[in-house]
């Protein structure tokens, strides 16, 4: 007997994975003699620092359910990290919540915070898929939008918004971000903000929303998004947490604890060292530093015109032409790209060039694109 599956409405309602659609590109780039240098997908490849590695062992033989707020250290030290990387002072150690991985933490959000069929998620025109996923899951209404005037006198109810930004890496200035917190507010709305890659701003200064200088000290309404998958290697660990508003965020808690949603007890220990190491985190910015400077300027030599881009693990190109001509073009050279039309029809004409690769890829894919 043959068992039929049953694909929910939920399942069918969600948009097609993006990286399936590179399989014949990926085949081709592959096939490079040089062997593929993998620009696609923002993937770390360097290693986790030593003290952290022994953080995550030596908390290895605790066998107890860890606390799904957080280990009061944990939370301290986010505070802290907080204060001193992004200037949010005040930030409350109970207004902390680590979340296993931010992916899922945008995934679901709409859902935990209670959004259904009669809400309104507003998202950027260009923007990480995750956004309109965490709305399709929760049965939201979905806007694509990058300012006030596009969204007019209709109501919404969360928006989303992304600095330095994936794909494009453009930074959101100080006047927009406190326009962005004063419209919601006005409005009644919840404004989160994916806060993961604040600390790799290359050409102007990133602020976060917590920032003083945005919110005037008051959090209400607001939730920043923060992941250590980039700027400390964590993607593996799953290393990522909220910050923002304490009533919002407790609800969010007590959702994730009927749920189960805790972070693994060494991967708590393991993040709370990443948190208070700054010397690690600068180290593996500089990392990206020099990739971007050999990355950026043979793109340009061989034509393509680099948008945006002043923060974040991409350059966002274009050439003129169809994104997905340009993907296949440069697998032809063993270079894998991701199409911008990945992020929303206005990407239709850009590619999504990742730095996180090794020095050596780096070295190889600006050589090919040069050739």
């Amino acid at each position: 007997m043959r068992i039929e599956l049953i694909r929910t409405p939920v399942a069918r309602n969600l948009p097609d994975f993006p990286w399936d659609s590179l399989a014949a590109a990926t085949a081709v780039a592959r096939a490079h003699p040089g062997g593929v240098v993998d620009l696609s997908v923002g993937t770390p490849v360097d290693p986790v620092a030593p003290q952290i590695r022994d953080a995550l062992a030596a908390a290895a033989g605790a066998g107890g359910y860890p606390p799904t707020e957080g280990t009061a250290e944990l939370r301290e030290a986010a505070a802290a990290a907080l204060a001193r990387r992004y200037r949010v002072i005040g930030a409350d150690p109970s207004a902390i919540l680590p979340v296993i991985g931010t992916k899922e933490a945008i995934a679901w959000l709409p859902t935990m915070l209670g959004l259904g069929p009669d809400h309104t998620v507003v998202v950027p025109e260009l923007a990480y898929p995750t956004y309109e996923v965490g709305a399709k899951l929760a049965g939201a209404r979905m806007l694509r939008a990058d300012g006030t005037a596009q969204v007019g006198p209709m109501p919404f109810h969360l928006v989303f918004i992304n600095s330095p930004a994936n794909p494009h890496g453009k930074i959101l200035g100080i006047d927009h971000l406190r326009k962005m917190v004063d419209w919601t507010r006005s409005r009644g709305a919840i404004l989160v903000a994916d806060e993961c890659y604040l600390g790799l701003a290359w050409d102007s200064e990133a602020l976060s929303i917590l920032d003083p200088d945005v919110s005037d000290g008051d959090h209400t309404g607001l939730i920043a998004v923060h992941s250590l998958s980039k700027t400390s290697n964590l993607a593996g660990y799953r290393a990522g947490f909220l910050a923002g508003d304490p009533a919002l965020l407790d609800e969010v808690r007590q959702v994730r604890r009927h749920a189960g949603m805790m972070m693994p007890g060494p991967v708590q220990a393991a993040m709370t060292v990443a948190l208070a190491d700054d010397a690690q985190e600068a180290a593996q910015r500089e990392r990206y530093r020099a990739r971007r400077a050999v990355l950026y300027p043979a793109l340009e030599q061989a034509g393509f015109t680099i948008d945006e881009s002043g923060g974040g693990l991409y350059l966002w190109a274009t050439r003129g032409e169809d994104g997905r001509a340009t993907v296949d073009a440069l697998a032809k050279r063993g270079v894998l790209v991701a199409p911008g039309d990945f992020y929303g029809p206005r990407g239709a004409r850009h590619v999504r060039i990742s730095l996180t690769a090794t020095d050596e890829r780096i070295a190889a894919a600006a050589e090919r694109i040069t050739a």
